[in-house]
């Protein structure tokens, strides 16, 4: 959280964000969950644009909400820009889900990268394809970005970036008390897919098809629910 900064995350200082990454010396790498409209593109830089199913990243951002130790002051600071407001949350999954799925911003988000496929200096990383190989998506990921590892070292580097891993290392990734309640423990929670199926009804799940159809073209809410394997070869 350190080395590679999320640049909008305004519970730690903007200059303190720009000292660290103006002071490394390596390759640097941050963060972001600005849509591509708001994102310069630079000719020497490459772009990872991460995507998860909407059911997923809605249960998983329930979380969020509960957990969020700030979610009143940012809304606060935010709310005279005319900002979107993080929603409250009082346990109530199928109004934070109504909620959700009206505002659309994963789907918009993620379609707004979709129009970029094209570009060489995008790559695009699903959930699904880092659960179901781990290694050869990283592998994926270091050849797009130039990075050459000896083969002995690929399996520790693997094992390192497991979620059990980063959950019992949580202290060298990064200060998750700062903004969690219960820490790395409510930040890295289950790392699973498919929690939504014992909540959502079948007229939430027929809602959220539509509302995906509405905001997304079919290919982009194919790679949005199931990832590489989705796509025609």
């Amino acid at each position: 959280m350190t080395i590679s900064p999320w640049i909008e995350f305004e519970l730690i200082p903007i200059e303190v964000v720009l000292a660290t990454i103006g002071s490394q010396t390596h390759r640097r790498f941050m963060k972001t969950h600005t849509p591509a409209s708001g994102i310069p593109f630079f000719d020497d830089a490459k772009y990872l644009v991460v995507g998860r199913g909407g059911c997923d990243a809605f249960m998983s951002i329930c979380n969020h909400f509960e957990k969020f130790r700030r979610a009143r002051a940012v809304n606060v600071r935010v709310a005279a820009d005319g900002v979107p407001l993080m929603p409250g949350w009082d346990g109530d999954v199928h109004g934070a889900f109504r909620s959700w799925l009206e505002q659309g911003f994963h789907f918009e988000h993620l379609g707004s990268f979709w129009e970029r496929r094209r570009d060489p200096r995008l790559l695009f990383v699903h959930y699904n394809d880092l659960m179901a190989d781990l290694a050869g998506e990283m592998r994926r990921i270091a050849s797009f970005l130039g990075i050459a590892l000896p083969g002995a070292k690929w399996p520790a580097v693997v094992e390192r970036c497991t979620f059990e891993a980063m959950r019992a290392r949580s202290a060298e990734i990064g200060e998750f008390e700062i903004a969690f309640e219960g820490g790395a423990k409510s930040f890295l929670f289950k790392g699973t897919n498919g929690r939504w199926r014992d909540v959502l009804t079948p007229d939430e799940l027929a809602a959220y098809a539509q509302r995906v159809a509405e905001l997304l073209p079919p290919d982009a809410a194919a790679w949005v629910e199931g990832g590489r394997a989705a796509l025609p070869r």
